[in-house]
């Protein structure tokens, strides 16, 4: 079996964007020779996220960019010093993770689905960790 555990860099170039990671984790399970398993795709930051979505219409980006921002707008209210409370907000109701089955070598997702890093406070050089478990 070869390696398990991947750390990678990426930049983003906006306040808020989503980034399809799907080539990082076909490299990780590549490298791993995992057959069987599950991996784990982990976001370190609190003003970031890991989330799984349809990557067939760009819109939908566009649209989960106008909700969020709806939903957790960055109001003056807030005291937190660095004025980016949203982006904490919308990093811990995203969350930090996900979890993908590995079936026959291959990663199970729907035909439409593609998994991102969704950054909230940006622009930035940001890090996230795959992990790859055999079962």
């Amino acid at each position: 079996m070869g390696k398990t555990m991947h750390t990678f860099t990426i930049s983003t170039h906006e306040k808020q964007s989503f980034t399809t990671l799907d080539q990082y984790l076909q490299e990780a399970l590549d490298k791993s020779g995992v057959e069987e398993g599950v991996m784990v795709v982990y976001c370190p930051h609190t003003t970031a996220a890991i989330t799984i979505n349809e990557n067939a219409d760009p819109d939908v980006k566009k649209d989960l960019k106008v909700g969020l921002d709806d939903t957790f707008p960055n109001k003056p209210a807030y005291v937190h010093a660095e004025g980016n409370s949203d982006g904490h907000m919308k990093s811990s109701v995203v969350g930090a993770s996900e979890t993908l089955i590995i079936a026959d070598g291959q990663l199970i997702l729907g035909t439409w689905q593609s998994v991102y890093f969704a950054e909230f406070d940006g622009p930035r050089t940001r890090t996230f960790i795959v992990k790859i478990l055999a079962v």
